[in-house]
């Protein structure tokens, strides 16, 4: 690695979050031997839930999945700055899975391109070691009304 992971995000201009204030009874990231699992992130910006509802293409009065695209890549974001307050970005050797939740409209199939949001985050500042396994799951509801939720499992030193 020539560069550290924060001079990386430097170079992407992409600054980390504070990390987001927990809504019930858990911390937003854990560590246990090597491995920080990071507890599931909304897209909260500034406090605020920044995209609520369900997804669904082409129907109105729903998120689409361009919305909910960038809003799983906040979620992300909101994953890192999860890990970077307990270990610190530069800890990270590589992303090993992603988990996201779509709040999904009946009929709405699209949840991998919806997780894609956080996943193309991740390539664009880890490159290879931001390469991970993923599932992504379309469910009822979400917490606060969100439409999506991202967790994160990532290696450190």
């Amino acid at each position: 690695m020539a560069t550290t992971w924060s001079q990386r995000l430097v170079e992407l201009g992409i600054q980390l979050p504070p990390v987001v204030a927990p809504v019930a009874s858990y911390v937003p990231a854990v560590r246990t031997g090597n491995l920080v699992y990071t507890a599931g992130q909304l897209p909260i910006v500034n406090g605020t839930l920044d995209v609520a509802g369900k997804v669904h293409e082409g129907a109105e009065g729903v998120v689409n999945p361009d919305q909910a695209n960038a809003a799983a890549r906040q979620c992300a974001l909101n994953a890192l700055a999860a890990v970077d307050g307990l270990v610190g970005i530069d800890s990270v050797v590589r992303v090993v899975k992603v988990v996201g939740f779509v709040a999904s409209a009946h009929g709405f199939t699209g949840q991998p391109a919806v997780i894609n949001g956080a996943s193309d985050l991740l390539g664009e500042v880890f490159g290879d070691a931001g390469v991970h396994a993923r599932s992504a799951v379309g469910v009822a509801e979400l917490p606060l009304g969100a439409s999506v939720e991202v967790e994160l499992i990532v290696e450190v030193a």
